[in-house]
């Protein structure tokens, strides 16, 4: 079954689906900042575009290219930021 979410006033769209017992998103962002609360870890791979991320233990941004992915632990906030539309796909691991 398929699950759209979508946050910051649709800037962020996901369809959420399970695929081999696990939990997944893919999804778009726009250009611009945004705070993510994770409740269990994840991966997140840049498919298109390229992301910034920050974790809230972190001061300095990070450059995820197409093709590249970063791990997010669990209980945590991190911030993304886009310059121009990019999409993703989050495992939940």
């Amino acid at each position: 079954m398929l699950k759209h979410n979508s946050y910051f006033d649709g800037k962020v769209q996901s369809l959420g689906f399970e695929r081999h017992g696990r939990r997944q998103t893919v999804g778009v962002i726009v250009p611009g900042e945004f705070q993510f609360t994770t409740d269990g870890a994840e991966r997140m791979s840049v498919v298109n575009g390229e992301l910034q991320a920050r974790l809230d233990s972190a001061s300095a941004w990070t450059t995820y290219p197409a093709g590249t992915a970063f791990e997010v632990p669990a209980k945590t906030r991190f911030h993304v930021r886009a310059q121009t539309p990019s999409s993703y796909w989050c495992e939940f691991i």
